[in-house]
């Protein structure tokens, strides 16, 4: 692991960087101009402009920097263009005093290198001419070769530097010259006199003016892993992220600083750096400054006029002020204001005394709790609860921060949620009994906390509850199954409907942990209600029971237990686990062959209003209506319901149902063809915070899935193992165990380890394929049908072989095919066996494409065409290769549509070895040296035969193989031996390969 104080790559920037370049190459095509850049201390101006001059010296350009300088600027004129002639003078010398003779007294001015200045010439034309002299030169110096002259700082340039840049840029014509200038944007106060020559730049012609943002998240990720040597974490990022607000160069302080063990993350260096701007400004204005720190990352002007205590029209010239400096900018047309920089907040906060802070903290509690008109409806309860927990008051601090949690709760942003129930925690032991109790009932009113039992104590455990569910909604799944073992322990044998809550609770947690399936957690909480009259909690338990059983044991048990579920739901009003338990029920109704009634009913599911307390079972019903299409062969529709799923879980703050929806989004599009699409979303499935690791588990099996199809077995093998090392524990799911099953047994026929494929389908499917996993049985079951089909002929295949095919039916015995779907899969697989077995299976292969070519699924259909089409050569006759050659083609443009590689070659093996054209063009020949095997005289038939001699095919093999008879590879042998005057079939082999018969 390597670490650097600056990022050794480039981040970002392509955007700016392309424009840069499309400047460079209109001077190059004789057309000078200029690239005027802008962009906030610490940006990345300056690492922008190195990477592009250097990209323009490698590109054969000549590149001159120069830079203006902060202290005593006027008395520094022409600086940064001096600076800039120097550079051209140590790198081209003789060639640029050449381009001065006779001109060396008044280009001195610019260059005092070159002599004594010219005193003899009147001061009225001496700027002009001093002015035109320098175009001139800079033109001389661009005839031959491209020129890139770069101004830096121009917020620190003095008057003449700025007057010579004007001159320039309206003067240059017919040179290669590019001009590239940088200025800070927050320098820039309203009477800052760049502000009108920049102004006066943008409207010529030649001039590009660029404006640099901030990074975005995924900048600010590629930047920390280019700093560190390795990706960050994801706690690293989101802090880094947050405090840098996307500036580079405050990325790099933090995470230096962060990653050196400063406390808070917030060196030394970086703090006086960002204190500057504030410590110059007058004493008053420094107080107003000191107290806004306090207020919040925005502060109203009402309620900083009521904390500060000035006047309006004194608090207003004490703003303009501070927004003068840019240490303050103006937010909603002035109604509200904030620091230029969270980090310049957050430094000027951090300079305040511990006891000034809580003051301050206490002045904005108390004029916010009498006029709470002074900010936003909706900002009320959160800013509240700051104020008082920063002021250290518990016994107001906790029902304020309670009220708040609320009220995220409300809005859906759970992670808010957590993060204020976690402050309750920390407020609780020292608030009075009865000011707490009196708070969590009120939470527990408001529908803070999980209704667990009838009276609603609003103890300490209700608040463990609250904290449980905010933390596994936001992905904290630790902390939450911490805080259930704490609950249980508080509970102890003092109330079994709570507790039997609690473990249901872990049952969840457990499972998204992979550490469990679940079951231990599931029965002790069905044993804690045994007995107990209805209630919502155990409503609630129920539903998980079902989940259980259709999970591991789907049948007649798991719908009698989800139909007693959503009863229950519907008796106790439990309406979140009555969404749970309806869509459980939907699931196993369609599998059970009722198809529309079970999809009328998860969709219904779907349809209902998401509010804050059903936010996770409504989206999760979402993400498995989803899949149950996909299931059912109809991806469309899957796709439909999945982009909206996973945008409802995106905008409310769900990232483990965003992800998982997103999983089975991308498994659909894989299927219609859209494989980029799919990358798209599984890069975004997969770059989210607080994901689970069952989520995890199925993104890598969905990207093991599109290698597979692409042909990258390397890649695939290694998303199969981050897929296993996610999905561990004593009961593996199905649903898990069987997709990776396939893509195994897929990536083994590819090697041609049939043994190895026979083993994977044996662990596999075991006695049977589970009833309900059929969406996953059919697939798997076809794959390793292929693989035998494909190693027919091999003889290490052979023994096994009949054993191989009968297993595989009798796995196919009982597994429904009343969808089209899996109706056409058995064709597949029973065509496969045929050809396995040796028979003719050209009617099985018609019949299976017909029914593919009802489905949404181009590569299936594809796959199908290839089979048919291998078929219809094995038959002979002109019919049946005209046939072939039409599938063949057609099959071939999808597999290279997709990017399907494994498919493609297969699609042109068959076809070379049928000699059919997959082009028209195909078949002409091409004036190309003689290879060796022409060379020794074989045919192109001949140097197939040869080949398949060499792997030590019988004469019967090679006939299958190339669709010859017996006697006609015989008599291809026999020429060979001939051809090349050897003894025998080994012999043949060595001498073909001594030559390179094969290297072609």
């Amino acid at each position: 692991m390597h670490s650097s104080h600056t990022s050794p790559v480039l981040v970002g920037r392509s955007a700016e960087l392309t424009s840069l370049g499309e400047a460079l190459s209109r001077a190059d095509a004789e057309e000078p101009g200029a690239v005027i850049l802008g962009g906030e201390a610490g940006v990345g101006k300056t690492r922008l402009l190195q990477e592009f001059l250097g990209r323009a010296a490698a590109g054969g350009a000549v590149v001159a920097l120069g830079g203006c300088v902060e202290t005593g600027a006027d008395a520094l004129p022409y600086h940064p263009v001096s600076a800039a002639l120097r550079s051209l003078r140590r790198q081209l010398g003789a060639e640029l005093d050449a381009a001065v003779a006779g001109q060396e007294g008044e280009l001195a001015r610019l260059l005092p290198e070159l002599g004594e200045m010219d005193r003899e010439r009147p001061e009225t034309d001496g700027r002009a001419r001093l002015f035109e002299l320098t175009v001139r030169l800079l033109e001389r110096l661009s005839t031959d070769r491209t020129l890139v002259v770069a101004l830096e700082d121009l917020h620190w340039a003095d008057r003449s530097t700025r007057e010579l840049l004007s001159y320039l840029l309206r003067a240059l014509t017919d040179s290669r010259l590019l001009i590239v200038a940088t200025y800070r944007a927050d320098d820039l106060h309203r009477r800052h006199p760049l502000r009108p020559a920049l102004a006066e730049y943008e409207r010529l012609r030649t001039v590009t003016r660029l404006e640099l943002p901030r990074f975005e998240r995924p900048e600010v990720r590629r930047q920390l892993a280019a700093l560190h040597g390795e990706d960050p974490s994801e706690q690293l990022l989101d802090r880094v992220f947050a405090r840098s607000e996307g500036n580079a160069f405050f990325v790099e302080e933090l995470a230096r600083s962060i990653l050196g063990g400063s406390p808070g993350g917030l060196s030394d260096s970086l703090r006086d750096l960002l204190l500057v701007r504030a410590e110059a400004l007058p004493d008053e204005v420094q107080r107003v400054v000191r107290i806004a720190a306090e207020g919040g990352s925005e502060v109203e002007f009402p309620l900083l006029a009521v904390v500060t205590g000035l006047p309006e029209d004194e608090l207003i010239e004490i703003l303009r002020t501070a927004v003068g400096a840019a240490v303050l900018q103006p937010c909603d047309e002035g109604e509200s204001f904030r620091f230029r920089h969270a980090l310049m907040r957050e430094a000027v906060a951090g300079d305040l005394l511990p006891g000034e802070r809580s003051r301050l903290s206490r002045r904005y509690a108390e004029a916010l709790q009498a006029d709470p008109t002074l900010v936003r409806a909706e900002e009320r309860a959160g800013r509240l609860a700051g104020y008082w927990f920063d002021a250290r008051d518990p016994a107001k601090a906790l029902p304020a921060v309670l009220a708040a949690a609320g009220a995220s709760r409300g809005r859906h942003a759970f992670a808010e949620q957590h993060h204020l129930l976690e402050r309750a925690l920390e407020l609780w032991d020292d608030v009075p009994e009865e000011l707490r109790r009196h708070a969590m009932r009120q939470g527990v009113d408001d529908g803070l906390c999980p209704a667990m039992s009838s009276d609603a104590p609003g103890d300490f455990v209700d608040l463990l509850a609250a904290i449980t569910v905010a933390a596994r909604l936001t992905g904290e799944r630790e902390r939450a199954l911490a805080l259930c073992k704490r609950a249980l322990r508080e509970l102890a044998d003092t109330d079994a409907l709570r507790a039997a809550w609690f473990w249901t609770q872990r049952y969840q947690l457990l499972r998204d942990l992979s550490r469990s399936d679940g079951w231990d957690e599931i029965a002790q909480a069905l044993k804690l209600i045994e007995g107990l009259p209805p209630s919502v909690v155990h409503a609630y338990v129920l539903t998980h029971a079902a989940h259980w059983y259709v999970v591991h044991q789907p049948g007649a048990k798991a719908i009698e237990i989800a139909q007693q579920a959503v009863e229950l739901c519907r008796m106790t009003g439990a309406e979140t686990s009555g969404l749970t338990a309806r869509h459980t029920l939907a699931w196993l109704t369609i599998h059970s062959g009722d198809v529309e009634t079970g999809l009328a009913q998860a969709r219904d599911v779907c349809a209902q209003e998401l509010k804050p307390g059903n936010a996770n079972a409504l989206l999760h019903g979402f993400g498995n209506l989803s899949t149950a299409l996909h299931g059912l062969g109809r991806y469309r529709e899957a796709v439909e319901v999945a982009e909206e799923g996973s945008g409802l879980a995106e905008r409310y703050g769900v990232p483990d149902a965003a992800s998982f929806i997103d999983g089975n989004l991308a498994e659909s599009l894989i299927q219609l063809g859209r494989w980029t699409d799919a990358d798209d979303v599984l890069d975004r499935a997969s770059g989210r915070r607080g994901v689970s690791s069952r989520t995890q588990a199925q993104i890598a099996e969905r990207r093991a899935e599109l290698a597979l199809a692409r042909g990258a077995y390397a890649e695939t093998l290694r998303h199969l193992e981050q897929s296993g090392s996610r999905i561990t524990g004593a009961h593996p799911e199905l649903q898990h165990t069987l997709a990776v099953a396939r893509i195994a047994i897929a990536l083994a026929a590819a090697d041609g380890r049939i043994l190895d494929v026979r083993s994977l389908l044996e662990s596999a499917v075991g006695d049977a394929i589970a009833p309900g996993h059929q969406r996953y049985g059919w697939p798997l079951l076809y794959e390793a049908a292929a693989a035998e089909g494909r190693a027919r002929g091999l003889a290490v295949a052979e023994p096994g072989r009949a054993a191989a095919v009968r297993r595989i039916r009798e796995a196919m015995q009982g597994q429904p095919e009343f969808v089209p779907l899996w109706a056409a899969q058995s064709q597949m697989i029973q065509a496969e066996l045929l050809t396995a077995e040796g028979h003719d299976a050209t009617a099985r292969w018609t019949q299976a494409l017909a029914a593919t070519e009802q489905l949404e699924a181009p590569a299936l259909v594809a796959t199908a065409r290839l089979r048919l089409a291998e078929s219809l050569i094995a038959q002979g006759g002109a019919g049946s290769r005209t046939s072939a050659g039409e599938l063949l083609r057609e099959a071939k443009a999808v597999a290279g549509e997709l990017g399907a590689a494994p498919l493609d070659r297969e699609i042109t093996a068959l076809a070379d070895r049928a000699r059919i054209p997959l082009h028209e063009a195909e078949g002409e020949a091409a004036s190309l040296p003689p290879t060796p095997a022409a060379a020794l005289g074989l045919t192109g038939r001949e140097q197939e035969v040869l080949r398949l001699v060499a792997a030590g095919r019988s004469n019967r093999q090679i006939a299958e193989e190339l669709f010859i008879s017996p006697k006609t590879a015989s008599v291809h042998v026999s020429n060979i031996l001939t051809k090349l005057d050897a003894s025998g079939r080994g012999e043949a082999a060595a001498i073909a390969h001594r030559l390179g018969v094969f290297d072609t």
